[in-house]
């Protein structure tokens, strides 16, 4: 997975083009930016800070890792503010950070989680923060015709999309499309005031933490 987002950080940010997506992407940019506005938020997965960029203007201060250092130089160019902290770091095994953040956002991470490993990554994720944090997920809902096709699922029932970059290689990627049920009882032990929301091609999942 981190090999395939190095080879395709220059590619990485094309899929927000997408028509058919604009006014859901307004939408959610809009939304994100007051969910956070005066909070310090750890993102996890940032990629090339695409959404950081709309969040981090109005928060009190973010730290933001990836695992590919490709896409964060991306990030690089495009964020500003010495509250904003770039890091290289493994979602699983979260750097030992100072303080604890009143808010956390992962976007279009979730579906590249396998499923045994959700429980896992939530309880190192909820361990960086403080009680009464506020935490984002965005990510696809799998629609026909806009969505990549799923290629095959695994024997534990996660499922696997096949990606062609520009350079013409081909790469096996874990995509897993949670149901609402599914995203809401995987936090329900952490969470309180939890909210499913749902637009045409992309859903979030917005809670409190106990």
């Amino acid at each position: 997975m981190q090999d395939y987002y190095a080879a395709r950080a220059s590619e990485y940010d094309r899929i927000y083009l997408k028509p058919e997506r604009q006014v859901n992407l307004r939408h959610m940019e809009v939304w994100l930016t007051q969910v956070f506005a005066k909070r310090s938020v750890l993102e996890i997965a940032c990629g090339t800070g695409y959404w950081t960029q709309f969040y981090a203007p109005v928060a009190a201060a973010v730290v933001a890792l990836d695992g590919a250092e490709e896409t964060l130089r991306i990030a690089e160019g495009r964020l500003q503010g010495t509250h904003v902290r770039l890091l290289v770091g493994d979602a699983y095994e979260l750097p030992k950070l100072d303080g604890r953040f009143d808010g956390a956002f992962a976007g279009f991470w979730w579906s590249h989680i396998p499923l045994m490993r959700v429980a896992g990554f939530l309880n190192g994720l909820h361990a960086a923060l403080q009680p009464g944090a506020k935490i984002v997920f965005i990510d696809n809902r799998f629609v026909p015709g806009s969505s990549t096709p799923i290629s095959e699922p695994d024997a534990e029932g996660n499922t696997y999309q096949h990606r062609e970059l520009e350079d013409g290689s081909i790469h096996r990627v874990l995509k897993n499309f949670p149901r609402s049920k599914e995203l809401l009882a995987a936090v329900a032990p952490h969470a309180e005031a939890c909210e499913y929301r749902e637009w045409d091609y992309f859903w979030a999942l917005e809670y409190t933490l106990r």
